[in-house]
């Protein structure tokens, strides 16, 4: 995908209605209050070599670099949202609200807008270190 691509989802994201109850279709998890897609997803890397992880790595950090380098101009800077503390809740089994508890897993942070009533993240991460890279994007209600 290019980052029109990339931009093209966003704003059809932005614009969708939540669903009621949750629910995936394809690349995109929905629910009350929000929407994950992935904008690009690696292979997994079970047998890969060092150094296809990390030109993979540097690559999804490119796209995720133009990309927010892209919805800047649209949105103004964005703030960055530290997912960690979400994440160690996740972890001691205390309840993070949706799409949080989800995000934490893959992303460490996300560049972050607020576009009128909705906010937009967006970030790269792994769920593991055998996992793909993932290029995602977040689009909520509040916040």
């Amino acid at each position: 995908m290019t980052i029109d691509a990339y931009l093209a989802t966003i704003d059809r994201l932005r614009l969708q209605d939540f669903p009621a109850v949750p629910g995936r279709s394809a690349m995109v998890e929905s629910g009350p209050g929000f929407h994950i897609a992935g904008l690009r997803v690696s292979q997994e890397f079970w047998d890969a070599d060092l150094a296809e992880v990390a030109e993979t790595a540097e690559e999804f950090e490119a796209e995720l670099s133009a990309l927010v380098a892209a919805l800047s101009l649209r949105w103004g800077e964005p703030r960055t949202v530290d997912l960690v503390e979400e994440l160690e809740r996740t972890a001691r089994g205390l309840p993070v609200r949706p799409p949080l508890d989800t995000l934490c897993g893959y992303v460490p942070r996300m560049h972050g807008w607020r576009v009128q009533s909705r906010w937009i993240g967006v970030g790269v991460g792994q769920g593991g270190r055998e996992l793909p890279f993932q290029l995602l994007v977040a689009v909520g209600e509040g916040r």
